[in-house]
């Protein structure tokens, strides 16, 4: 859905650290510039509008894009070689929580009290995508207490575990309350109060997780799939039900629209100009430019990691920058395609928990990913023809992971949490990477955590490893 820009204003509660002590807390929580009694639907709003934001904006241009090599960097390469500061990696986690799940609570406050189950649906099901986007990155965090953040200023880090299991929990219960025949909402700027589609997008969302704990808890995963077929339970079923934010113009463009407005040190990432060329993949001139002065190529991506002057002698000119469609003020922020949700079925079919034709939905997966970008349907047959594209059942993991990371493009965090738990494609280390020959397979904390909530913080460290880019996760398994 699109949207009209409506200054957003957010309710007294609102902290710009959760994590802050008392007294800081209560000096931020009454802003002289905020509601007092803030609207629902503003608050609805701005919870989308900042987390898709966040979603789509600095750590997604500035990191996952560039660990899944999706994009690269060609001045300024320090992020490209995993050169991070403690404070690289916080818009996340700043926004998330600020922006996101603190409004998201508070919404959750006004539906109980206006007796409107699908705003709290709603906001259960936003929530609950806010702290799978957190827990993807950094592993443990803030997730019971911060519900509670009135009570509990430095909240306990939960487990990943723990985060997975109890997002599972929010969204059997948010699909309760959203109600096709309850209270109309106002404020949705993803799809305009339509209820039955938020059920769709909350039902993705638990297949989403249940994928993610599948290899540590296959039961649970096989549990969670009985439920949501025991409600009935229906999935997104096609592009015009994509969960995703469509921008306008300024101030309300596209994150990434607005940095190539700013900035020119990004280009697509060769490893990705690569594998769609290899594959005449008909992607490729929608997710890349042409080079600005001719090529033979046409099409030229820069190596990942390269050190800044190696980059720079590659030229601004002879290097692709992503394609129009992403450049565009509107570009969607997509949060879930149809694509992916057919992806999870496949995988889920091939995994033996359902009877489901795994091939049939891989290549309807892919087929629809190409929809999305309006590729024609005779190159669609001609693509899906093809016997690298083709699914393999011996290796189930390698066909829907390279397929699923071409379909990804652009959302670098999502792409980054499924090539860590497929491990495909297989992607090699930055050029002149600084992490002694490996990849970054998560985000290290944001350094306040340790001055403001340090106790907890220490606690998280202790049971999931050391704060550094390359400790893997627990639902990370090898």
């Amino acid at each position: 859905m699109k949207f009209k820009y409506i200054p957003i204003l957010f309710s007294a509660i609102i902290a710009t650290a959760f994590t802050s002590c008392k007294d800081e807390l209560a000096d931020i929580n009454k802003n002289p510039n905020a509601a007092e009694n803030p609207l629902p639907d503003y608050l609805l709003t701005g919870a989308i509008k900042n987390t898709a934001d966040a979603y789509w904006g600095t750590n997604n241009i500035n990191s996952s894009l560039l660990f899944v090599q999706h994009w690269s960097k060609i001045q300024y390469t320090d992020a490209d070689r995993y050169i991070f500061s403690n404070t690289d990696l916080q818009d996340l986690w700043n926004t998330g929580y600020t922006k996101g799940i603190t409004n998201l609570n508070k919404l959750i406050e006004l539906a109980d009290a206006q007796q409107n189950t699908n705003y709290r649906g709603v906001a259960k099901v936003l929530r609950s995508w806010t702290f799978l986007l957190l827990t993807d990155a950094y592993g443990d965090i803030p997730y019971s207490q911060s519900i509670q953040i009135k009570e509990f200023v430095t909240p306990v880090y939960d487990t990943q575990k723990d985060v997975y299991f109890g997002l599972l929990n929010d969204l059997k219960s948010a699909q309760a309350d959203l109600d096709l025949n309850g209270k109309a909402i106002a404020g949705d700027i993803i799809y305009a109060g339509k209820i039955d589609r938020w059920k769709k997008f909350a039902n993705a969302l638990r297949l989403r997780i249940a994928l993610r704990i599948a290899d540590r808890e296959p039961e649970k995963t096989k549990a969670v799939l009985a439920e949501i077929a025991a409600e009935g339970g229906a999935y997104i079923s096609s592009n015009a039900e994509i969960a995703q934010l469509v921008y306008v113009t300024s101030p309300n463009q596209n994150p990434i629209s607005n940095t190539f407005d700013t900035r020119n040190d990004h280009r697509i990432s060769k490893t990705i100009v690569d594998k769609l060329r290899s594959l005449s993949d008909p992607r490729l001139p929608i997710f890349v430019s042409p080079t600005k002065d001719a090529t033979p190529e046409t099409y030229v991506g820069v190596p990942n990691g390269l050190l800044t002057s190696d980059a720079n002698s590659l030229g601004l000119n002879k290097t692709s920058k992503p394609g129009t469609y992403f450049l565009a003020p509107s570009a969607p922020a997509v949060i879930i395609s149809y694509a992916e949700v057919l992806f999870d079925r496949a995988e889920i079919a091939a995994r033996g928990f359902s009877s489901e034709d795994p091939a049939a939905l891989y290549k309807q997966a892919v087929e629809e990913s190409l929809r999305q970008y309006g590729v024609t349907e005779g190159e669609i047959t001609t693509y899906t023809n093809l016997p690298a594209v083709k699914y393999n059942p011996g290796n189930y993991k390698k066909s829907i992971g390279d397929q699923k990371w071409i379909a990804l493009f652009g959302q670098g965090l999502e792409a980054f949490a499924e090539w860590r738990r497929l491990d495909y494609p297989e992607l090699a280390p930055a050029v002149a990477g600084t992490l002694g020959g490996k990849l970054p397979v998560r985000f290290i904390y944001p350094g306040r955590e340790q001055s403001l909530n340090g106790v907890n913080y220490k606690v998280a460290v202790a049971r999931q490893g050391a704060d550094i880019l390359t400790t893997r996760l627990w639902f990370d398994v090898k």
